[in-house]
């Protein structure tokens, strides 16, 4: 697939842990400047089963495109794991990422977590679920999270996927981001398409409406002709006319990484928009 012109990828295959599948891959742009970037952490989806960084590099260099260092991770996969296991690495992953990304150019202080499907969910379950960034420093760097097409309400599991990856979770109702919500919860873009019948749109629009009733900033955008994986695709060179996705990313991207230490919520009017 075509990819932007001006990214690269400034390093590979870098192990956040011990496992195979516990490595991570880091774009940038080519001509960053002396200034740290901000950090995106870019989570793919997949059903929590299936998988691989490799074949989303083109989201990764449309985003550090907006002027973002980006890291793309693997993380282990049902059947070989079950939930909250696959958290657990996306939470070593960030570890890592605030560690160490300073020397790739990036700014640890000021991340945002993204993902697209099951890995909208893995970036708003970070952000919100207080037991995976533990580290209360480190979760007051998350100044946003982009996610597309993501579930983030869909208990009960009555669904072949939701019962075979969460169905054995001693609380069902603590797996999901939305019964986490709290006025420190950081602002959220959540992107979904009105023709998704996989992840329905409800699920944006009920965490939307959610962070909203506590305070905090939320946009909502609702594309009524995109199915589930078109939010994704998207934002890929051929496919940026199907719907402004990308723009849609770096107008919250802009605000919510702006450089004084301040994180930017937006207005509560914002919430719902379509």
């Amino acid at each position: 697939m075509p990819k932007d012109w001006g990214v690269r990828r400034i390093d590979h295959d870098l192990p956040y842990g011990p496992h195979i599948r516990q490595k991570l891959d880091i774009y940038a742009p080519r001509n960053g400047g002396r200034t740290a970037l901000p950090v995106i952490v870019f989570f793919y989806g997949g059903a929590w089963s299936d998988g691989n960084r490799k074949h989303y590099a083109f989201a990764a260099h449309a985003l550090a495109a907006l002027g973002y260092v980006v890291v793309v991770p693997d993380y282990r996969l049902v059947p070989q794991v079950e939930y909250p296991e696959f958290l657990r690495d996306c939470a070593l992953a960030v570890h890592w990422t605030s560690r160490n990304i300073a020397s790739y150019g990036g700014d640890w202080t000021r991340l945002v977590l993204a993902g697209h499907s099951a890995g909208a969910y893995n970036a708003a379950a970070l952000a919100l679920d207080g037991r995976w960034l533990a580290d209360s420093e480190l979760h007051k760097t998350v100044v946003g999270v982009i996610g597309l097409s993501g579930p983030y309400d869909f208990y009960p599991f009555d669904g072949p996927i939701s019962q075979r990856v969460f169905g054995r979770a001693e609380d069902g109702k603590a797996t999901q981001p939305i019964n986490h919500v709290d006025a420190s919860a950081p602002p959220m873009l959540l992107i979904s398409g009105g023709r998704d019948e996989l992840v329905l749109p409800r699920n944006s629009e009920n965490l939307g409406a959610s962070l909203e009733r506590a305070g905090n900033g939320a946009v909502v955008r609702i594309f009524p002709r995109l199915a589930h994986v078109e939010t994704l695709l998207a934002l890929s060179l051929p496919l940026r006319w199907i719907a402004p996705v990308l723009d849609e990313c770096r107008r919250f991207l802009a605000e919510v990484t702006v450089a004084d230490g301040a994180i930017r919520r937006r207005a509560s009017s914002d919430a719902g928009q379509r």
